[in-house]
C-alpha cells in the first residue's frame, strides 16, 4: 500500500499528461488531432479514469487508518528562508481526490454527447483535462505557496472554459467578469499569505495556526492583525466559492458550454473555496472574529442567492443561484466551528448538483431540435414543461436531484443540511432561523423547476410565447446598448466585424440544423453519468447519518482527536434530533405543496402574487440590483478614473517629458554656435569665466 503514496503525484500529472498530448497535437497537427475527435476524448477520459483509481486506492488506505503521508523537495532557497514543494495525502485530501475525479470522469464522458456536433470539441476536452489536473494539484499542494499556484491555475482554465465560445459577446463578457472578480479576492488571499509568512515565518497550515495564536496569546501581534490575516485569507474563498459581496460572477458563468457549469459548480472552481477554508482552518478556529465574519458571510450568501433563484426563469441561472446559497450553507458552518459538516454537504452537494447541471444540460440538448440554436430559448423554462414525458431519465435523475437538495429523507441533502442546521442552532439561533428560512425557499424554487420543466403541457412550440421572449430580449439589448459605451478597438482586440464574421461557425454547440416538433432524450453518454450520479445523490448520506456518523469520524478538524470525536457522536440526543430534522423536513414539504399548487395545479396564480409585492419581486428577479450597483460604481467609475488619470499622464507627465526634450533640443541649438572649433574663441571663453569667478568672490 506503501506504494501508492510513493506514486500519489501522479494523479495530478495523469490528467496534466493528457491535456498536454491532445493540446500539442492541436498545435502541431490541428486537422489530424480534430479529426480524431473521440479517440482524443477516449486518451482525456482514460487519463481521470487512472487518476480517480488512484484516488479510490488512497481513500480506502485512509480509512483502514493509514498514516497521512508527506513528501516535500526544496524548491527555493535564500539564507534562512526555504521553500519546500511536494504532495500531502490525509483524509481530506483523499476525499477531495475523489470528489473530483469522479465527478471530472463523468463530465468527460457526458461531454461526448454534449458537444458533439461542436467544431472545439477537441479543445474542450483539453480545457477539461487541465482544469481538473489543477484543482487536483490544488488539493494535493502541502503549503499555502502550492496551493495559490494551483489557485491561479484553476482561475485561468476557468476563464477558458467560461469564455470556450468566445465569439459570443455574451461569453467573452462572463469570462473577464468571472476573471476580474476572482482578482480582487485572490488579491487579497496574496496579501493574507504574505501578512501570515510575516507574522508566523512559515507556510504551512498547522505552523501558522499555532504560531499565530502563540503571538496574539503573547501580545506580539495585536488581535486585530490576526483579524486582519484571517479576513485578507478568507477573501480568497469569497471570490472562487461566489459568496457575497464578490458572487456576481457565477450566474454569468453559465454562458460555457453546461458540462463545464456542472464541473464548476460541482467539484473544482467554487469547491476549492470550501476546501481553502477547511486546509486553513487550523489558522480560522483560533480567530473567533474571523470565524463570525465568515458565519455570517456564508449565511447572508445563501439567503441571497436562493431569494434570486426564486425568480429565475433561465433553468442554468436558477441552478448558479442555487449553488451560490448552498456554498453559503458550507461556508456558515465552517464559520460556526462545524468543520465536518460542512465537508459532509460539500460532497452531497458535489454529486445530486453535477446531476442537476447535466440534467438541465440534457434539457436544452433536447430543447434546441425545437427552439433552434438561441441558448436564450433553448435555457428559458417558460418554453418548456412536459418533458418528463420525452425525456423519462433526465426527469426521474432531475426529481431525484431536487429532492436532495430540498433536504428530503432519505435523500443525500437531508443529513448534510441537517448537521449544518442543528450546529448552526446550537451555536447562533439566528444563523440557524436564516438557514431554516433558506431550505424552504430552497425547496420552492426547485421544484418551481422541476414542475416548470418536467409536467404540465409542452409550450415549446407555441409561437406567442417565443415572439413574447423575444421581443423582451430584444427589448433588454437595446436598453443595454444605450447605456453601455461602445467598447475602442485597439491594438491586441479583435477588428470590427470579426465576431459577427466568426460568429456563424460557434453558435451552438449543436450546429448541425435539425429541427423537430417534439423534444427528444439525450443519447447514452449523457444519460449514462446521470443515472450513475443519481445513486450517490440517493445513498452518499447514509455515510453521515447522527445515529452512526462515518463521516465525522473519517474527517474531523485538525485540532480535535479521534477520541473526541468518538465521545461526541456518542452524546447523540435522538429528541433534538427529530425536531430539527422535523422542522427543516416541515417548511420544506410546505414549500414543495406551494410550489405544486403555482405551477402543477395552478390553483394559486403567481403573477397576482408578484403584482401584490412588486418591490420584492423585481429586488429578486433583477437580483438585488448588485450586477447594476457594480457597473455604475465600478465599472463606469472606474472608466471615468482612468479618463482623469489619462489627462494627467497626458497634461502632466507627458508634458514634463516634452518639456525637457524641449529645453535640450533649444540649449543644443544655443551650444552649437559656441563649438566653432577656434582655440581663441575657447581660451577668451576660459578668460571669462575666470574674471566673472574673481569678481563675483571678490565682491562677497
Amino acid at each position: 500500500m506503501e506504494v501508492i503514496y510513493q506514486y500519489a503525484w501522479l494523479i495530478p500529472v495523469f490528467p496534466l499528461l493528457g491535456a498536454m498530448l491532445v493540446g500539442l497535437g492541436l498545435i502541431s497537427l490541428n486537422q489530424v488531432t480534430n479529426r480524431l475527435r473521440q479517440l482524443n476524448a477516449v486518451v482525456i477520459i482514460s487519463m481521470m479514469a487512472a487518476a480517480m483509481g488512484m484516488s479510490f486506492a488512497l481513500l480506502w488506505s485512509q480509512i483502514q487508518g493509514h498514516a497521512s503521508y508527506l513528501r516535500t523537495f526544496e524548491w527555493a532557497a535564500a539564507g534562512n528562508f526555504h521553500l519546500s514543494m511536494g504532495y500531502t495525502i490525509d483524509h481530506l485530501t483523499a476525499l477531495m481526490l475523489v470528489i473530483v475525479t469522479t465527478v471530472a470522469c463523468l463530465v468527460m464522458v457526458y461531454t461526448d454527447g454534449y458537444m458533439a456536433h461542436d467544431p472545439g470539441y477537441v479543445r474542450f476536452y483539453a480545457y477539461l483535462s487541465l482544469f481538473g489536473s489543477s484543482m487536483l494539484g490544488l488539493v494535493v499542494s502541502p503549503n499555502l505557496v502550492q496551493i495559490y499556484i494551483f489557485w491561479e491555475l484553476v482561475g485561468m482554465c476557468s476563464y477558458l472554459l467560461v469564455g470556450f465560445w468566445y465569439d459570443r459577446k455574451s461569453a467573452a463578457d462572463a469570462a473577464q467578469k468571472a476573471f476580474v472578480t476572482n482578482r480582487v479576492g485572490d488579491f487579497g488571499l496574496l496579501l493574507g499569505i504574505l501578512g501570515l509568512f510575516w507574522a508566523t515565518g512559515s507556510f504551512d497550515f498547522n505552523i501558522m495556526g499555532d504560531r499565530l495564536a502563540q503571538l496574539v496569546e503573547s501580545g506580539s501581534i495585536s488581535n486585530f492583525l490576526a483579524v486582519l490575516f484571517a479576513i485578507l485569507v478568507f477573501l480568497g474563498p469569497v471570490a472562487k466559492s461566489a459568496q457575497f459581496p464578490l458572487h456576481v460572477w457565477l450566474p454569468d458563468a453559465m454562458e460555457g458550454p453546461t458540462p463545464i457549469s456542472a464541473l464548476i459548480h460541482a467539484a473544482t472552481m467554487v469547491a476549492a473555496g470550501v476546501f481553502l477554508i477547511a486546509r486553513m482552518y487550523p489558522v480560522f478556529e483560533d480567530v473567533p472574529a474571523a470565524m463570525n465574519v465568515i458565519a455570517f458571510t456564508g449565511a447572508f450568501t445563501a439567503f441571497l442567492g436562493a431569494s434570486i433563484a426564486i425568480t429565475q426563469n433561465d433553468i442554468k441561472k436558477g441552478l448558479a443561484y442555487s449553488t451560490i446559497s448552498q456554498l453559503g450553507y458550507m461556508v456558515m458552518a465552517m464559520g460556526i466551528g462545524s468543520y465536518s459538516a460542512g465537508l459532509f454537504h460539500l460532497m452531497t452537494h458535489a454529486y445530486f448538483k453535477a446531476m442537476l447541471f447535466l440534467g438541465s444540460g440534457s434539457v436544452i440538448h433536447g430543447m434546441e431540435g425545437v427552439v433552434g440554436h438561441d441558448p436564450a430559448l433553448a435555457q428559458d423554462m417558460r418554453l418548456m414543461g412536459g418533458l418528463r414525458k420525452y425525456m423519462p431519465v433526465t426527469a426521474t435523475t432531475f426529481l431525484i436531484g431536487c429532492l436532495a437538495i430540498s433536504g428530503i429523507p432519505p435523500f443525500a441533502g437531508f443529513w448534510s443540511k441537517d448537521e449544518i442546521l442543528g450546529k448552526a442552532f446550537e451555536a447562533n439561533p439566528l444563523l440557524w432561523m436564516i438557514g431554516w428560512l433558506t431550505a424552504g425557499i430552497t425547496a420552492f424554487y426547485m421544484f418551481r423547476m422541476y414542475f416548470m420543466t418536467f409536467e404540465g403541457k409542452f409550450r415549446g412550440t407555441d409561437e406567442k410565447i417565443k415572439e413574447k421572449l423575444k421581443k423582451a430580449a430584444a427589448t433588454i439589448v437595446l436598453e443595454l446598448e444605450s447605456e453601455e459605451p461602445v467598447p475602442n478597438f485597439g491594438p491586441g482586440a479583435m477588428k470590427k466585424g470579426e465576431l459577427a464574421a466568426t460568429s456563424q461557425h460557434h453558435d451552438s454547440h449543436d450546429s448541425h440544423g435539425h429541427h423537430s416538433d417534439s423534444p427528444h432524450e439525450s443519447p447514452w453518454t449523457m444519460t449514462l453519468p446521470l443515472a450513475l450520479l443519481a445513486v450517490p445523490s440517493i445513498l452518499i448520506g447514509l455515510v453521515g447519518t447522527p445515529y452512526a456518523n462515518y463521516f465525522e469520524e473519517f474527517i474531523f478538524p485538525p485540532s480535535e482527536t479521534l477520541s473526541e470525536v468518538i465521545e461526541k457522536a456518542a452524546e447523540f440526543n435522538p429528541t433534538e434530533f427529530y425536531i430539527m430534522a422535523g422542522a427543516s423536513v416541515g417548511i420544506s414539504l410546505i414549500a414543495i405543496t406551494l410550489a405544486s399548487l403555482m405551477y402543477l395545479r395552478r390553483k394559486i396564480d403567481p403573477a397576482a402574487i408578484a403584482a401584490k409585492i412588486q418591490p420584492l419581486y423585481e429586488l429578486s428577479l433583477n437580483k438585488w440590483y448588485f450586477d447594476e450597483i457594480y457597473h455604475r460604481v465600478f465599472v463606469l467609475g472606474l472608466r471615468r478614473v482612468a479618463r482623469q488619470v489619462m489627462e494627467v499622464d497626458f497634461r502632466v507627465v507627458d508634458g514634463a517629458v516634452n518639456l525637457t526634450g524641449f529645453f535640450t533640443l533649444v540649449s543644443g541649438e544655443g551650444l552649437k554656435y559656441l563649438e566653432n572649433g577656434r582655440a581663441q574663441f575657447y581660451a577668451l571663453i576660459v578668460f571669462g569665466a575666470v574674471l566673472g569667478l574673481v569678481i563675483v568672490f571678490g565682491v562677497t
